[in-house]
């Protein structure tokens, strides 16, 4: 009897120290775990609303091209007479920049070009002489190098904005109004932005991202429109 109560008692020790070692594991585990997120949530909301830098471009700008298109490639670009065609902001160095027709993305945001140097033209909106509101979105830059509208925010009233047609006329806007809007704001604001802030003018808006960048959300926490008149030529 004494032997088979030791032999219990042993085992009885065992299970214990068993149970005790896999409970402090789980502890620390589960501490481990808590530790990274708080760290990461820390880190995220430390770099909230900071300055991006050009390098630290989200996933999604990976397929965006940053070599400028060459003069010939330029030249060679045509589209249909009454479409636009090039788009020229002197004041920003911008010249001559392809204007492509785009469309609208599966989350129903308007699309912009691969190319950072493009614009993209909202095809479901005016044409350049035909009394409505062109919509134009550009890039304010790609992983490694500023885009075309990097600038947009620093146009003011006065400013002129060139639409070359695909008939080679030119168009000249002059900027009424240039705001930034927070990215909560910017869907209800395009209600703005598709009419002209002149009633009975033709006009443009430029459109872009701005401001400072959330890690949260992989994008920027302004968009950038600016929007101008058609100059009676």
């Amino acid at each position: 009897m004494m032997i088979t109560a030791m032999n219990l008692r042993t085992i009885g020790a065992k299970t214990i120290i068993k149970w005790t070692l896999w409970t402090v594991f789980f502890i620390c585990l589960i501490v481990f775990l808590v530790r990274v997120l708080t760290f990461e949530n820390a880190y995220y909301s430390e770099k909230e609303g900071s300055e991006r830098a050009v390098i630290t471009e989200s996933a999604s700008s990976e397929e965006l091209i940053e070599e400028k298109p060459s003069e010939q490639e330029v030249q060679e670009y045509t589209v249909s007479g009454d479409r636009p065609r090039y788009l020229t902001i002197e004041k920003l160095g911008v010249s001559n920049a392809r204007v492509l027709p785009m469309g609208v993305n599966t989350k129903g945001e308007l699309d912009t070009p691969r190319n950072i140097f493009d614009v993209g033209w909202y095809e479901g909106s005016g044409k350049p002489g035909q009394g409505g509101t062109i919509i134009i979105d550009g890039h304010n830059g790609g992983p490694h190098i500023h885009g075309v509208f990097k600038e947009l925010p620093s146009l003011v009233a006065g400013d002129i904005i060139l639409v070359e047609r695909g008939d080679g006329k030119k168009f000249k806007y002059s900027v009424v109004e240039n705001n930034t809007v927070e990215l909560s704001e910017a869907d209800s604001y395009m209600t703005k932005a598709a009419k002209s802030p002149e009633k009975g003018k033709e006009s443009i808006t430029l459109i872009s991202c701005t401001g400072e960048w959330s890690a949260k959300q992989g994008t920027y926490l302004s968009r950038q429109f600016t929007r101008a008149v058609l100059l009676e030529s």
